[in-house]
Order: structure tokens, then sequence, then C-alpha cells
């Protein structure tokens, strides 16, 4: 694999967005996200994404091919719904930078990918300064949830690799359609942190 991971951020992001709008529906269809998307909720939510000062997304590309994308962004001015549970715990929510979706290829995982796109975030957040933390959430799903695989693995231990820890009762709520379900329902997402 000639496999490269590059930042890219202000103007240049457009270029990306397709690619990572056909990804996040590709890759949040299996568990634990499950999520049933659509092009167009995804053209509106990454626009929006894209517009947001400071936001970088990191691109793996096996030659020409987008293969993965990573994205963060300040969370003030971003991500309102998943600010407001810092805000109520106190936290000065434009010292934290927020980091968005990591989705990758499953014939891509294990080359050491995942490290890059936090390395990139990481370094892009500390590039703007600023910051003092960065963050991420991800789904809570009971664990005899039906269409849960028998071999599935949660990133629990890569996560707390590079220093991340939940943060016990930080907790936010998203909805969307799951593949199995008529509508959207609400789920939990934990948000995990370290220091910068």
């Amino acid at each position: 694999m000639a496999i490269t991971v590059e930042p890219i951020s202000g103007e240049a992001l457009a270029g990306v967005l397709p690619a990572l709008a056909r990804l996040r529906i590709e890759v949040f269809r299996a568990y634990p996200y499950l999520y049933d998307g659509s092009l167009g909720y995804e053209e509106q939510y990454l626009a929006k994404f894209a517009a947001s000062e400071g936001s970088v997304v990191v691109v793996a590309r096996d030659g020409e091919e987008v293969v993965g994308a990573s994205t963060g962004a300040p969370m003030e001015g971003h991500a309102d719904a998943f600010a407001r549970p810092f805000a109520e715990r106190g936290f000065d929510t434009r010292r934290i930078f927020y980091f968005g979706e990591s989705v990758l290829k499953a014939s891509h995982r294990g080359h050491g990918i995942g490290h890059a796109f936090f390395d990139h975030r990481e370094a892009h957040a500390r590039r703007l300064g600023g910051f003092d933390m960065a963050t991420f959430c991800a789904v809570v799903r009971p664990a005899d949830h039906p269409l849960k695989p028998a071999d599935y693995r949660p990133l629990d231990a890569f996560w707390r690799k590079r220093g991340y820890e939940p943060v016990e009762g930080l907790v936010a709520a998203f909805s969307w359609k799951d593949i199995d379900q008529p509508a959207e329902t609400e789920k939990p997402m934990q948000f995990w942190m370290r220091r910068l």
C-alpha cells in the first residue's frame, strides 16, 4: 500500500468533503453506529463543519483513492450540541478542541493510520494555540445489542494508549436513524478527553 496521510484545512476542505461524506455513510453503517445515512444530510452537516474556523480534515489516501478521513475543529462555534454538557459542568469550551469522526475503510485498518489521524489533529490544535484539552465522543450501546457482531472489539484500549480517558457523567445525546429502525432515535455519546 502506498498510503499517504495529510491534514487539509481552509479552502482546500471543499475538495475532500464528497469523499468524506461517502466514507461516513459506509463506515458508520457498521456496528456500533449502525447509521442509515444519506448524502443530503452529509452535505449539509459537512458544509457547516467546513465553515467552522480552525477546522481540519486529515485525509488518508491509497494512491489517488481516499480510504480514510478524520476531522477536528474548535468546540466553540462548531459542535454546539456537544459543547452543552461541557458548559454545564463549568468547562471553558473555547479551550477545547473537538475531534469529530474518524472513518477508515476496513481494508486499510491495522497499518497505523488511526494513530496518524490523532497525531495530525493534536498537532493542528497545538498550532492553532489556545487549547488545553482535546475531546471526542463515542456512542454507547448496550452489551447485548442484537446487531453486535460476535467478533466486535471496542476501541477503548487504543484510545487509552493515546492518553484519552472517559469522563464520568460527561455524556451528550445525539439522534440518527439506525439501519434496523424506522425512525431516528436518541443515543448517548460518552466523551473521552486528554490534556494537550
